[in-house]
This record gives structure tokens, C-alpha cells and sequence, in this order.
């Protein structure tokens, strides 16, 4: 069975009444799988918080220290977008350990979902964008102590720029990071990855899904990764309410399959987000981050996936 990753506190964050951040997604997803029986319980994996020492592995002593006493500067929580409070800490803990035992049973399965992640505007030592820590950059580092994971792929397919993962992998050769992101969207300022496919606004589902499969291709013989994170935003779709490309309901499943196909004829496994999505039509938001979830399932099924 497809590996799920979940937890309570995704979706317990209290916020400004229309806040552009769509908080119960996560929940409104988790509940969908089971409501519609697409998912069974025994699939779903609840992480273990990750302790303030094991972030500090990643991000500025100082930078945490600071969140976890509430003492951080007004500016740099208005940065990232949220108030401050004790739940977004909860939330945080949980989602980073998240999407590292998403990557870890992606390496026993051979594919993983987190019903949540993708937080890739987080820096060293501020935060950005909706995104406190960086779960992407600590769940590569993680993995990279796993037997016979020597190189991880870092596949950021939201339509804003992985600035915060190209930052913080810029010194580190076993991570490689490409973001296929809209050239004219956030962040303003671009960072470097490994490798940044700018796109055009209005870009469409045909030449998006070439290229899609084109650079995945590429970066597979080029590299050989042992894993790859994949950053599947839905933020992509033509009528995301923060994006700006003209990707249809069929090229994001396309895109989905694409990216579990293809990493599945090399044996590599994969750890996906769900990353971003903007929607105020819950309904829309779930269906579009649906897509991987079946895509994911399809190749599972196909391919008779271990218990």
C-alpha cells in the first residue's frame, strides 16, 4: 500500500479571517481519502515531532531560538506571512519530521506521500512565503544518512521558486536542486539551484509537461540520484489563485504520473509533497492534490508495492 503522511496539526493554526493561506486543505484532504474509501487507515503514518536541537542541524541556532521563544522580530514573522503562535510551532515540528519519514519509507516502499510540505522558501536564518523551516533541505539531509542514499534530487515542481532550498544546498554536493517555477511570480529576487527552469506566464500543459519530462530525464542520467523529493504544487493550475501558468486538471495528473514513471524505470524512489495550491474552493484544492495521490496509487497497483 501507497505510505501516507498526516498529522492533526497541519490544519490547527488559527488565522486572520480570508487569509490567503488555504489551512484546512490538509485536513479537508486526509478526510476526502478516507470519506470516499481511497485510502484506508492502516495506510496513514503519523510523524514524531522533530526536537529543536534536530532543526538547528539545518537552520541558524539563533533564527530557532527565537521562534520557539516568541522573541523573533515582528518584520521577520511578517515575512513569512504568519502570527506567531504556540500551534504554528506544533505544526512546524510536525511537518518537518513529516517529510523525513515521508523520504524514509519512500526508500522502503519505493514511493511516499506528505499530506502537507514542500516549505522551500525557508532559509538558513529566515523564514519566507508561508514557510518557517525547510523540510525539503531536512529531509534530504536525513535520507543522506540512510544505507545507499549518497545523492538526493530535489524535483520542485510549485510554480515559485525553491529559493530557500537553492540557498541552503548551495554548499552541499549530495543534494541536487532543480525548481521548474513561473519566471514573473514570488520571490522577487531569485536564488540559484542547481537548476532553475523559468517559465513563462501562460505557459501550457503541453509544453509544460515536455519539459517536465525532458529535465526529469535529463537530471536522472546526468546525476543518479538514490531518491528524489518531489515538490508536486498545484499552484500550477490555471486557475490558482497565486499562479500564473495555464496547467489543466489532466497535465497536473499527467505531470504526477510523469514524475512517478519515470523515477520508477530507473529504481529510484520518491518522497512527495503536495506543496503549494490556492484555492478559496476547497472542493477544486482537493481534487487537484488528488491527482498525485492517484497517480501514485495507479503505479502501486501496477506494480504491487510492498506492505
Amino acid at each position: 500500500m501507497l505510505p501516507l503522511i498526516y498529522h492533526s496539526s497541519y490544519s490547527d493554526l488559527d488565522l486572520p479571517k480570508n487569509h490567503r493561506f488555504p489551512t484546512s486543505k490538509y485536513r479537508d484532504i486526509y478526510q476526502y481519502l478516507l470519506d470516499n474509501k481511497l485510502a484506508v487507515p492502516a495506510q496513514f503514518y503519523s510523524p514524531t515531532p522533530v526536537s529543536i536541537d534536530d532543526i538547528k542541524t539545518i537552520h541558524c541556532p539563533d533564527y530557532v531560538d527565537q521562534l520557539f521563544t516568541n522573541t523573533i522580530n515582528p518584520k521577520a514573522m511578517r515575512r513569512i506571512g504568519f502570527p506567531w503562535s504556540e500551534k504554528l510551532m506544533v505544526r512546524s515540528r510536525h511537518s518537518l519530521a513529516g517529510t523525513a519519514l515521508t523520504a524514509k519509507l519512500a526508500i522502503e516502499h519505493g514511493r511516499a506521500i506528505h499530506l502537507t510540505g514542500g516549505y522551500h522558501h525557508a532559509h538558513y536564518n529566515f523564514g519566507s512565503g508561508f514557510c518557517v523551516f525547510n523540510d525539503l533541505i531536512f529531509a534530504a539531509t536525513q535520507a543522506l544518512k540512510e544505507p545507499n542514499i549518497e545523492k538526493v534530487l530535489i524535483f520542485d515542481c510549485d510554480v515559485h521558486q525553491g529559493d530557500g532550498t537553492a540557498t541552503m544546498a548551495q554548499d552541499n554536493d549530495k543534494i541536487i536542486t532543480c525548481s521548474l517555477h513561473c519566471a514573473k511570480n514570488f520571490p522577487a529576487r531569485k536564488a540559484q539551484s542547481s537548476y532553475d527552469i523559468e517559465l513563462e506566464k501562460g505557459t501550457s500543459s503541453d509544453e509544460y509537461l515536455t519539459t517536465v519530462e525532458e529535465t526529469l530525464s535529463l537530471l536522472i542520467r546526468l546525476h543518479q540520484p538514490d531518491l528524489i523529493l518531489y515538490d508536486a504544487g498545484v499552484d500550477i493550475h490555471q486557475d490558482d489563485d497565486l499562479g500564473y501558468l495555464n496547467i489543466c486538471d489532466q497535465g497536473i495528473a499527467k505531470r504526477d504520473e510523469l514524475v512517478f514513471s519515470t523515477a520508477a524505470k530507473n529504481d529510484i524512489p520518491v518522497a512527495a509533497v503536495i506543496g503549494g495550491g490556492y484555492s478559496r474552493d476547497r472542493q477544486q484544492l482537493i481534487n487537484r492534490h488528488f491527482h498525485l495521490i492517484q497517480q501514485a496509487t495507479k503505479l502501486c497497483a501496477s506494480m504491487a508495492c510492498p506492505n
